[in-house]
């Protein structure tokens, strides 16, 4: 027995490597507080986006990890080390702005090189690192080419490979993809990914764009007037949602207010002005547990659903629970898919179907139709 007890400690899951680790930062400027208690642990080597509005405090954030500013309260660990301890020079930190910040009169190999010349690293190792650094990103043939001969892609990747010639532990981005146009947005948003997962690098992302930090993150802290208002990967967030704001911030969202009519253990009713509407619970979690409480008779409740949730039929093609007629107010098809507005008494509704073959139905303008709320869609909100 003893044996296999010690077989079976052997194979216990190692802890997971903390990159960053933020304790109760504060930072006010004036009267507004740009963080406000903000606790947070970034783990090593993932894709960690921090996503909000402008004024949200997601670059002060990023600032204060990169030494750029310091917290008025509050504990910042790097790799383990308070951060008050290194300097902003010596955190194996690197980060990469919307500007790039490129020297116009050094050619991208000079601008790849800077950063070891001022750490007097080597010849040797500077142009070992440098040739390494240009090839992961792809510009190794752009290398005699001065900044202002570059496209705008060209000079996110020389950016990068500054960044990433110096091997920091952490990358911190600033909206470095802000100033792309949308195509080449997206293809480097894909390319970013790659270059991490190849990597094995901690990135921390700063985005307002929301698409964008789905696309990319293992995990994302979404952040509303410097606070982290929800924090988990992107499918949890999208697909649960804790409050109206992230509901309402990351994509688009139907809210509907109602009061509690029943409560089972796994589902309740509300009352609302779309009719009754049944709510199928998630497995209980600290997350869940604030809204859950809320749930008592006649108690006022929010619940959300995504668009895409929405089913739309023809008034004889459903008669299940959760089910109202309504309207077509107006309609946008946009090649893959159409977006309806739907008017259901005073209730505006947005509804997305996909166009997923050649002779779908689409509804007209004018028309009525039923709509279905499908019980496991319909999301409780903790506000």
């Amino acid at each position: 027995m003893p044996v296999q007890s010690e077989s079976l400690t052997s194979q216990t899951t190692p802890p997971i490597e903390t990159a960053i680790e933020a304790r109760g930062l504060v930072r006010q400027f004036g009267t507004v507080k740009a963080l406000d208690n903000v606790s947070v642990t970034i783990r090593k080597g993932e894709f960690f986006s921090l996503l909000g509005p402008s004024g949200c405090g997601k670059t002060t954030l990023l600032r204060i990890i990169a030494g750029l500013d310091m917290p008025d309260a509050g504990t910042l660990i790097i790799s383990g080390t308070d951060a008050e301890e290194i300097p902003a020079h010596k955190r194996p930190v690197n980060t990469v702005f919307q500007s790039y910040a490129l020297f116009p009169h050094m050619s991208v190999w000079e601008n790849v090189a800077f950063g070891l010349r001022m750490k007097k690293v080597p010849a040797a190792q500077i142009t070992e690192r440098v040739e390494r650094s240009m090839a992961l990103v792809q510009i190794s043939e752009l290398k005699a080419r001065r900044p202002g001969q570059l496209s705008g892609g060209q000079k996110q990747r020389v950016a990068l490979a500054r960044a990433l010639v110096n091997e920091p532990a952490v990358l911190l981005l600033d909206e470095p993809l802000g100033a792309l146009d949308l195509k080449l947005r997206k293809q480097l948003q894909v390319e970013l990914h790659h270059l991490q997962r190849r990597l094995g690098i901690t990135f921390i992302y700063v985005t307002h764009d929301q698409e964008e930090a789905l696309v990319m993150s293992d995990r994302i802290a979404v952040m509303n007037a410097g606070k982290i208002e929800q924090l988990d990967n992107a499918e949890e967030i999208y697909e649960r949602p804790n409050t109206r704001f992230v509901a309402q911030f990351l994509g688009s969202c139907n809210l509907i207010e109602g009061a509690v009519t029943s409560v089972n253990g796994k589902n309740f009713s509300i009352r609302s002005t779309l009719g009754s509407l049944r709510v199928v619970l998630p497995p209980a979690t600290p997350d869940t547990a604030i809204a859950r409480a809320r749930l008592k008779i006649d108690g006022k409740v929010t619940v959300a659903i995504r668009p895409e949730k929405i089913r739309l039929a023809k008034k004889d093609e459903l008669a299940f629970e959760n089910c109202f007629a309504a309207k077509i107010d107006d309609l946008v098809y946009s090649g893959a898919e159409t977006q309806y507005r739907l008017r259901a008494g005073e209730h505006i509704l947005s509804s997305v179907a996909l166009n997923a073959k050649a002779g779908d139905t689409h509804f007209a303008i004018g028309k009525n139709v039923l709509c279905y709320l499908p019980e496991s869609s319909l999301v409780l909100l903790d506000d």
